[in-house]
This record gives C-alpha cells, structure tokens and sequence, in this order.
C-alpha cells in the first residue's frame, strides 16, 4: 500500500515507523528540513522537505498513486488544506488531524464531507476518552475492547504477593483451570516478551492479558488488587485534554477538580464546566494538593503541557495518597521513568490519535488496531477471509511466528480462549497480539 503522510512531528513518526515496519510504501513531507533529514535517516521511507498543503509539492510526492494520505501537523489549516487538495488529486480515503471542535460540525459548509476528508481526529478528544478508560479500572494501564466488546486486552502491574507473581504460565494453566483469559505479553524492565509456558510472571512485571468481558472482576484480584470505585478525580492542568475528559467524568456523574496555572484559563474552564471545581494555583505544590484533598481522590490526571511537571505532580500526588495516577507524556522515552515514579498509567494524545488512524492501514477485514504505551507491540482485531490460508487447520499446525499469539477468537457471539487443536472459520474474529513487523504475516494467514 502506497501512504503518503505530511508531517514529521511525533504522529507523523509513529505513524511512519510503524507503517514501515509493516513493509508498507511510506513518503512523508515536512516543511522542516531538519525533521525531514531526522525521518529520512531513521526509518526506510521516503521523505521530502516542503509544504504538504501546496499542490506541486504533493504531486512531486506523487500523491495522485497513494491509496491513503495521511496529514497529520499540529496546524489544522495545513491538514485541511492538504486532505482537500488530496482528494481532488484522486486519493481515495483521507484523514487529518483536527483539533478546532468547529470542523466537527455535521452538514456545514466546512464540514468532513464537504472537505473530502473520511476520517477526522481531535487528539486531545482521543486521549481523554483513553484516560476515562483507564481511570475506570484501579489496576489497568492498558484498557482496549475488540469484537464490540465482547473481548478486552487489559494491561496491568502485577503487585507484590500477588497471586500470580512468581509462577509460570504453565503453571497457573494447571492450577487455574477454569479461567478464560490469556497472557499474550510480559513487560520487564523496557522488554516485551511474547511468553511460553515456561515463562515466569514476577511482582512488578506489567502483564497483557486477553479475556472476555464478563472474566474482567477475577483479573484483579490474581494481580493483587482490592474493590475499586470511580467517585472522585482531580486534574492537574486545564489543557484541552481536561476539558473533554471533566465533560466525560460530568456525564458518569463523577466529582472533578481542575488546578491550573493561569487564571484566564481558570476563568474560561469555569464558564465551560459549571459541574467541575476550577482551582488557580500549582500542581506541584503539595501543600495544595493536600489541602484540596488528594489523598482522598481515586484518579488524580497529571494534564499540563510539560512532561516533566506532570512527573512531579503525579509523584506528589502518588505520595500523598491518590489511589491511581495518570499522566500525560509528550515523549515516550519518559514512560519507564514515570513508572518509576509511581504513575499507574501514561497517556498521549499523539498515540491515541495514531491508534485510530492505524486500522485505515490494515487490510478491509481489519476492524481494529492498537499500539501500547512503552511495549514494542500491537494488537489487531481481524475478521476471517473465505479463502484465508489458515482456515479448518488447527492451530499448532499454522507455524505461527514465535513473536505473535492469537488472543481470543469470537465466533457467533462466544468467545473462544484459543488452544493448539482449534481451527478457525470464515467469519471468526480474531484478537492478534504480536510485534509490529510480523503483524502482517499474521494477517496473511487469516485474510
């Protein structure tokens, strides 16, 4: 598949590094040279220095041949300008990133439809409705559903004397013999391993695991985890990001405290969200927090532009008390040391918006994609092709890659834990768990 995408900032490099790792036809166009050459030098892709939102250039990327164009700036005029002038040289399927709320708005004259554009995203919208997610499980740091939610990729940290801690796969297959989930990846200390049966699960592990939805309450408890309700949450910073994640929590009826920097920003957050207790003043004062009572919070949201400020204020937060903290990281190189910190989970509205333009990647029967904060892999939601390789052969036998597991299969509705005898059948949806560069021989076994 030919994909060209315009910008080079951290969308634009995920979404280039993970599309050419999947052997994908990639060129990516940056107005800044210095980026382009950063780009060009690291990933095996095509990159050009220009304007995406003029026509000469995009014709000298050839973008009248690309089956996607991707624009994906942090200014939305240039990803409005690029997808329309895309779309009037023949691109079929479009997306931009869009962050002005207004280009949301049905049938008007600046409209998705009117501009040509598939599929819009507001990245900020994206990553609050991820950390709600998260924010609504004391133990996740991953939360993602498949087949319409009838199957759920839960990550977790395993917690000291746990039950599970210090014992193999096998050996919890063996002792565990009514459960219905499965491990598809360990986490240790920045490494991602796919485990086997004689893999071990140690205390402070982050583990992936894959189950149905209706199997998520023991989960917790094999980790170490106690009851858990979401009644009140506090904000650090009243970014764009908080003020879509305050309208979630108004709408689940959840207590929300913002505490922002800037008093105009106050102001402007208290007129938007007469629900919500808008606060001036630091996070990282922990006096404040105190006094405001985080120790009493369930979720506390480090939200502020600098990743090194929501470090601290979820430090401060995690020390005092509040019982699941999430932060905002802008640079992925941070999130082992916000693990270290105390921070149950991390966020950014970059990957939230490039796992929602990765399944426009994928083949016409991938249904889903998403990328994992901080572990080198993803997961695929698939439904089986009529005339897929792997079709009425068992599974022991399709010699699946070491680096990849089938999570789940959902077939009419049930949800099947996979074993090495059982075979798969045209209309199954599957869950694939693997690492970004034997993804597509996956898929190939199952289109």
């Amino acid at each position: 598949m030919r994909i060209v995408i315009v910008g080079a900032g951290q969308v634009g490099f995920h979404l280039a590094e993970q599309l050419s790792h999947q052997g994908q036809d990639v060129t990516v166009i940056d107005s800044d040279g210095e980026k382009a050459e950063y780009i060009r030098d690291r990933l095996d892709v095509l990159a050009i220095e220009g304007n995406g939102a003029a026509v000469p250039v995009l014709e000298d990327a050839a973008v009248g041949r690309a089956d996607l164009f991707l624009a994906v700036t942090n200014r939305d005029e240039v990803n409005i300008i690029g997808s329309l002038a895309a779309d009037r040289l023949g691109v079929k399927r479009k997306v931009a990133r869009i962050s002005n709320p207004e280009f949301f708005v049905e049938k008007t004259v600046m409209s998705r439809e009117q501009l040509g554009i598939d599929l819009m995203i507001n990245p900020e919208r994206e990553c609050a409705w991820d950390t709600l997610q998260l924010l609504t499980s004391e133990y996740a740091t991953e939360l993602i559903r498949f087949a319409g939610g009838a199957v759920v990729l839960v990550g977790l940290r395993v917690q000291t004397g746990a039950p599970v801690a210090g014992r193999t796969i096998r050996e919890l297959a063996d002792e565990l013999t009514e459960r219905r989930y499965m491990t598809v990846a360990i986490s240790r200390a920045g490494e991602t391993e796919i485990p086997r049966g004689d893999s071990r699960i140690e205390a402070g592990d982050q583990i992936f695991l894959v189950a149905p939805s209706g199997e998520l309450d023991e989960i917790p408890r094999l980790a170490g985890y106690g009851p858990y309700e979401l009644r009140r949450v506090m904000i650090a910073g009243g970014s764009a990001e908080a003020l879509h994640l305050a309208r979630f929590l108004d709408e689940k009826r959840v207590a929300c405290t913002i505490i922002d920097a800037s008093r105009e920003r106050c102001v402007a957050l208290s007129a938007e969200l007469p629900h919500a207790l808008v606060l001036h003043g630091d996070a990282t004062d922990a006096d404040l927090l105190e006094m405001e009572g985080v120790a009493g919070v369930d979720g506390f949201v480090a939200y502020t532009d600098k990743d090194e400020t929501n470090m601290l204020a979820s430090l401060l937060a995690d020390r005092t008390g509040a019982r699941k903290v999430v932060s905002l990281l802008h640079r992925r190189q941070y999130a082992p040391l916000a693990s270290r910190l105390g921070v149950d989970a991390t966020v950014s509205p970059r990957l939230s918006a490039a796992n929602t333009i990765l399944r426009y990647v994928h083949k016409a029967n991938v249904s889903s994609v998403a990328a994992l904060r901080g572990v080198d892999a993803e997961a695929v939601e698939i439904r089986i092709g009529p005339r897929a390789p792997a079709l009425g052969r068992p599974l022991r036998d399709l010699g699946l890659p070491r680096e990849g597991v089938i999570g789940a299969i959902v077939r009419d509705r049930n949800v099947i834990m996979p074993r090495g005898d059982d075979a798969v059948q045209a209309g199954d949806q599957l869950v694939l768990f693997a690492e970004p560069d034997v993804m597509p021989k996956l898929e190939r076994l199952f289109a």
